[in-house]
């Protein structure tokens, strides 16, 4: 939770010529692993938690220019928050902690119109040209049981537009259960950022479906 000592200690691992990706993965995603879990625990709260990803935010900044080349991140995550709910702060701890844990993050934001998540995850299966064959993990979260069943719309949107075997599919939000997200046939659910980022590493080394 100190962003200029994060800072500092960032540019002490490019000086010494440590590896920026070991920084990363063993520095910055272990803390905010950390802090997750604290956080599920209920040991610390929702501002510690933004000051904890806002001090791995000064550290991954400086960082993530070193990364050697394109094509090392472990996959792609799109995230966003279903039309209707406003509540994102739970969404932009999972991008935090997903990005330390070396996923390449889409955050469509909150009050997501349905298509649009279908449309990102036709854009980055069309963006190909390099060959990657990343992995594509999509993540919605919904705070209102309202709201909940637009989740399962935008999966059948996916099948509809024949793109469901190519991307997985992982749920969250307060009121939902592991039932409902089995319901609508995501492939994972979580319930707290921790968990996601465990289950989103599960899901990204499936491979397609």
């Amino acid at each position: 939770m100190k962003p200029e000592l994060v800072a500092e200690l960032a540019r002490k691992v490019l000086e010494q010529g440590l590896s920026p990706e070991d920084a990363m993965t063993q520095g910055l995603a272990a803390g905010m692993r950390r802090m997750g879990e604290k956080f599920t625990a209920k040991q610390c709260f929702v501002p510690e938690v933004l000051l904890a990803s806002k001090a791995m935010y000064a550290g991954f900044d400086i960082l993530k220019e070193h990364v050697t080349g394109p094509g090392r991140t472990r996959g792609r995550v799109i995230l966003g928050v279903v039309q209707g709910d406003i509540h994102d702060i739970g969404k932009n701890i999972v991008k935090v902690m997903v990005q330390a844990a070396g996923f390449e993050v889409i955050d469509l934001g909150r009050n997501v119109p349905l298509p649009e998540f279908a449309r990102a995850v036709e854009s980055d299966l069309s963006d190909r040209s390099d060959g990657s064959d990343r992995s594509l993990v999509l993540g919605m979260s919904s705070l209102m049981t309202t709201t909940m069943p637009r989740m399962g719309k935008v999966i059948d949107l996916l099948d509809k537009a024949g793109l469901r075997k190519q991307v997985k599919v992982i749920v969250g939000g307060a009121p939902v259960t592991t039932g409902f997200a089995q319901g609508i046939g995501a492939d994972g659910f979580a319930p707290d950022a921790h968990s996601a980022v465990l289950e989103i590493e599960r899901l990204a080394g499936q491979g397609s479906r």
